[in-house]
């Protein structure tokens, strides 16, 4: 039970920082409804999965890798210019594009997957906090077997409640907002995104 707790407050408390992931999640639920906004879920929980996965059982072998000054430079430059484009669309899309009209279509559900995987596995952000938490708190307390499951799991698990509650709240506002709300925040957003790709890059170099 104790980890299960442990994990739930780390969990809880990446949920609420506001960066670019959280950008994209409300803003794609925002604009194309909260099938978009789950499907950017769904690339964000099984892109974190993944590192999780991988950092548990390669963690020796990738430390020396992730905290190189290479590796963050180049990551840093590419997950920059992946935000900044992003942003770049939506803060020039165009207001007929912002329809009230939900996605459907297995294309546009994988585009909108697309997005949350890649926003969130080119975020050196995601590097730095699975590979601290599996090396401080697994590793170095020798937690293995079904404890670490359970520690890691009630961590993605929560991420998992957070994000789909976000989306259903975005889903709340968008029905009280009009085509030309939807324009703003889509440039809000967009903007923001941007910002955060450019201050990604600067922090890498």
């Amino acid at each position: 039970m104790q980890y299960v707790l442990e994990g739930a407050l780390f969990g809880l408390t990446l949920s609420i920082l506001v960066g670019p992931i959280f950008i994209a999640l409300t803003q794609s639920s925002i604009e194309k409804g909260y099938k978009a906004g789950l499907s950017v879920g769904a690339g964000i929980w099984i892109s974190d999965l993944l590192f999780i996965v991988l950092t548990y059982e390669f963690v020796h072998r990738i430390t020396h890798i992730v905290n190189g000054d290479y590796f963050q430079l180049s990551m840093g430059i590419l997950g920059g210019i992946v935000l900044i484009g992003f942003g770049i669309y939506s803060l020039f899309s165009r207001l007929k594009e912002l329809t009230t009209t939900e996605i459907s279509g297995v294309k546009s559900y994988a585009g909108f997957f697309v997005k949350g995987f890649l926003v969130n596995t080119i975020n050196p952000f995601t590097f730095v906090f699975w590979i601290s938490v599996i090396t401080t708190y697994v590793l170095a307390r020798e937690i293995s077997g079904w404890e670490s499951i359970f520690f890691l799991g009630s961590i993605l698990l929560v991420i998992i409640i957070t994000d789909s509650l976000k989306v259903l709240m975005a889903q709340v506002l968008r029905k009280k907002l009009r085509g030309i709300h939807l324009l703003w925040i889509n440039r809000v957003a967009g903007a923001a995104l941007a910002v955060f790709g450019v201050l990604l890059i600067i922090w890498s170099v």
